[in-house]
């Protein structure tokens, strides 16, 4: 799913709070089980080495992604036709059977089979669980069920159940609240299937995610109404981490509204432009369309302000590698959200965000993403030995992207010959030249190498790649 690669145990040694100091140990560590022809003798991942200019001057003249903007749409439309777990959520039938209903909360609302606590310490119990499932409102499910439809207005979580009680498993790791599930954007549409019992919750399908949502983040509208909204062939993207539109007196419903990396909202015409608007002139911003909720759930669309001097675009970013790495590292040092909790992202997450800014569009989870038929694929299976991937990984373009069970990274380019990534990761594990293991914590997007990575004592990363991904328009298995 998530990032779930944790890697603090009982025999932590010491937990380095120098970010730059863990990773010149991890890079120096040559004592991995994994014996290779790389040189594992970098002395640091240097200031320079954490700022994407670095990486981009060490870029060929000849390197350049593989599609351009209308590879890209033809891209998504492929993902659309074959990918279960990306779908158009306007094009949701408008009607649901009591089964199929049924069937869509039970997926996403099912009772876990290992225990799971509060952050007190106290187990939840079958009652507990039965106070979540009452609420997931199953009784009022119909023969029949209509569909609706909507625009997310902020920043909102989508959640297993329809509650915001975090929960933890029997490791205790507060930062991972198993109820949370993913983000969801304003401007994104979703198909609303059910309500819940409280009536403060709503089951949504976003494009790659079905979960339960906050019903105020939500404005409900005409479908056509929505479709023209999202068709708007001239929009504003937010290429920033995170942007916020302008402060406005008196209309919090547009004003310093967050939106991250990734979000588009349409440009109003020049027609419908103003040279003035909520008394300031609007010489310096965007005026940009901006979904918004009315009181009674319906939506509206207004006109808020977006400053030119913030990080955003007009259109789509140019699909490079140049823009690759300085997208990645908009978001360097941003602590570890899993599943966008913390107002920031996990490692799926980061890699979601990063492409979406190129219009490209990929499933929630890792697991997804990673047997996901999509693109150019080199998988690899517990057969294969080392050297079956250092030789893929030895011939990586920047952008292409790693799994392990659980996680992702992207590639970003060598150093000494070592491969280096860039990866929302929580836990960091490693071999000390000494001859020490140490386990400590990132918890942030951080950039590392890949080789010397372990997950413990006598896995490694490497042991467990099991597919690298490069993003093309045709699927192909390699090797």
């Amino acid at each position: 799913m998530k990032n779930i690669t944790k890697t603090r145990t009982n025999k932590s040694r010491k937990i380095y709070k120098s970010l730059s100091y863990i990773l010149l140990l991890s890079a120096l560590s040559a004592c991995s089980p994994v014996k290779t022809t790389y040189n594992l003798n970098i002395t640091d991942i240097t200031g320079q080495q954490l700022n994407a200019q670095y990486w981009q001057n060490k870029l060929q003249n000849n390197e350049t992604m593989s599609m351009k903007s209308q590879d890209i749409a033809a891209f998504n439309q492929q993902l659309f036709e074959s990918d279960p777990h990306v779908v158009r959520p306007l094009a949701s039938l408008e009607n649901l059977d009591k089964t199929a209903l049924i069937e869509k909360i039970n997926d996403i609302s099912s009772i876990p089979t290992s225990a799971r606590f509060y952050a007190d310490g106290t187990e939840l119990t079958p009652q507990d669980f039965a106070r979540y499932r009452d609420n997931l409102n199953i009784q009022d499910v119909k023969d029949n069920n209509i569909v609706q439809f909507g625009l997310v207005t902020k920043r909102s979580a989508l959640r297993t159940f329809p509650t915001l009680d975090r929960v933890f498993n029997q490791e205790m790791d507060l930062d991972l609240d198993r109820f949370q599930e993913t983000g969801v954007f304003p401007s994104e549409a979703v198909a609303i299937l059910h309500t819940s019992k409280d009536g403060k919750w709503l089951l949504v399908q976003n494009y790659n995610y079905l979960a339960w949502v906050q019903r105020d983040d939500i404005a409900i509208g005409d479908k056509q109404e929505i479709q023209a909204y999202l068709d708007h062939d001239d929009f504003l993207l937010v290429s920033g981490a995170k942007v916020h539109t302008s402060y406005v007196p008196n209309e919090p419903k547009i004003s310093q509204i967050q939106l991250d990396m990734g979000v588009k909202l349409p440009l109003l015409s020049s027609t419908e432009q103003h040279n003035e608007l909520y008394g300031q002139s609007t010489a310096g911003s965007y005026q940009v369309k901006l979904p918004v909720r009315n009181q009674d759930g319906s939506l509206s669309i207004k006109t808020a302000l977006i400053g030119r001097t913030q990080d955003v675009h007009e259109g789509y970013l140019e699909y490079t590698p140049e823009n690759v790495i300085a997208q990645a590292y908009k978001f360097l040092g941003e602590r570890y959200g899993w599943g966008h909790d913390y107002d920031g992202r996990d490692c799926t997450g980061f890699v979601g965000e990063i492409y979406k800014t190129f219009g490209i569009l990929m499933p929630r989870n890792s697991g997804q993403q990673g047997n996901g038929k999509y693109g150019t694929n080199f998988r690899f299976d517990e057969h294969s030995d080392p050297a079956s991937k250092l030789a893929v990984i030895k011939k990586l373009q920047i952008g292409d992207l790693i799994y392990i069970p659980g996680h992702v990274m992207v590639y970003l380019g060598k150093e000494n010959n070592q491969p280096i990534v860039i990866h929302d990761v929580k836990g960091l594990a490693y071999w000390t030249p000494e001859g020490q293991f140490v386990e400590g914590v990132l918890n942030a997007v951080s950039v590392t190498p890949l080789i010397t990575l372990q997950l413990n004592e006598t896995t490694t990363y490497l042991d467990k790649i099991y597919n690298i991904k490069r993003l093309t328009l045709n699927n192909v298995e390699g090797h």
